[in-house]
């Protein structure tokens, strides 16, 4: 199991990033050559197939043990009126989580995928990032291990989503203190907020790049100030499953915007990384090209909790399937190409 000691450590973490198995990746390219198909017809499923042989270090990959993660937090921006719905929705809906009643739950059953849930602290919402620090150092690490520690070795693929009243605030601040742009280019409508809710928004962001923007130079100091504990939790976990060499599907703009300080510093950081899809959103696009991704789905999705994600497990089933379960041009005694 992963676990940070102190800010350093999560730092160094990220400066040692594993990488894929180059002898799986070899025979599972070898297997695709083969199969009864002409070269590259499969397309991305190609890619994904080839992508999970060098993550799982196997020539044929298996979805055995899809988990899902769903996080939850408070944040004390969501004062300022950046929301269309009032904080108490956050445990709201973390009762409906744990009853079995919210789309995550209906969509990991779909896709088969074990989900669980971890609130954290939803009494005590995080500093108000326009006038202070989101976390202190203590608090920021305790919600990076929260992630970390949600993260199982065993695990064939993982996603992870978020439930927190306002949180697309402090994600925007995110990628604007990661990838620069105005306030604007990355605040959205969110959970629906009218023209005016949208201009409280950028204010709020505006406010936290000024306030934290030059104290922000590391991962952990910009998560700390700018994110939230289900934030922070979240980037935790994505890398926790890098160390231990376990494929990732990010959902939405949220779960993105958790490791956009990680992928500013460490570009190769989403290496281990599909992106489900692209969220309705409007900076989730952006995002995205700044790492690198091409979604798998364009659905406009922009629930999170992991749904886009959820949804898009069982591409990766039909990916490995085909590879796992097609004939070779041998065994089918079928003629191949020249």
């Amino acid at each position: 199991m992963i676990r940070f000691q102190d800010a350093a450590a999560f730092g160094a973490a990220l400066d040692a990033l594993p990488q894929p198995d180059d002898a799986a990746l070899a025979a599972a390219r070898t297997r695709q050559a083969v199969l009864t198909k002409p070269a590259g017809s499969l397309g991305r499923l190609e890619e994904i197939a080839l992508f999970m042989a060098g993550w799982q270090g196997r020539e044929r990959p298996v979805l055995d043990r899809v988990r899902a993660t769903v996080f939850a937090g408070n944040h004390g921006v969501a004062a300022r009126g950046v929301s269309a719905f009032p904080v108490d929705v956050t445990a709201q809906m973390v009762a409906n989580f744990q009853a079995g009643g919210a789309a995550i739950n209906a969509l990991a059953r779909a896709c088969g995928a074990a989900l669980s849930v971890v609130a954290l602290d939803l009494d005590s919402p995080t500093g108000d990032i326009a006038s202070a620090a989101a976390m202190s150092e203590a608090e920021c690490l305790a919600a990076l291990n929260a992630g970390a520690h949600s993260v199982a070795a065993d695990t064939d693929l993982l996603f992870v989503g978020e439930m927190g009243i306002a949180n697309t605030t402090p994600a925007a601040a995110l990628c604007a203190q990661a990838f620069g742009g105005a306030a604007a280019d990355w605040c959205g409508r969110g959970s629906g907020v009218d023209d005016a809710g949208i201009a409280r928004k950028v204010a709020a962001v505006e406010s936290a790049l000024a306030l934290h923007g030059a104290q922000s130079v590391t991962p952990f100091e910009t998560l700390r100030r700018l994110g939230g504990r289900e934030i922070a939790a979240m980037a935790g976990a994505i890398l926790a499953a890098r160390r231990l060499r376990v494929p990732v599907l990010l959902d939405g703009f949220i779960c993105c915007a958790a490791i956009a300080p990680l992928v500013a510093t460490q570009p190769a950081f989403t290496d281990h990384c599909l992106a489900a899809h692209c969220s309705a959103e409007q900076a989730h696009g952006r995002l995205l090209g700044h790492f690198g991704l091409e979604p798998l789905l364009r659905l406009d999705l922009r629930l999170g909790e992991g749904s886009g994600a959820a949804v898009a497990v069982p591409l990766v089933r039909a990916a490995l399937a085909a590879h796992n379960g097609m004939a070779t041009f041998a065994e089918a005694a079928v003629a191949q190409a020249l």
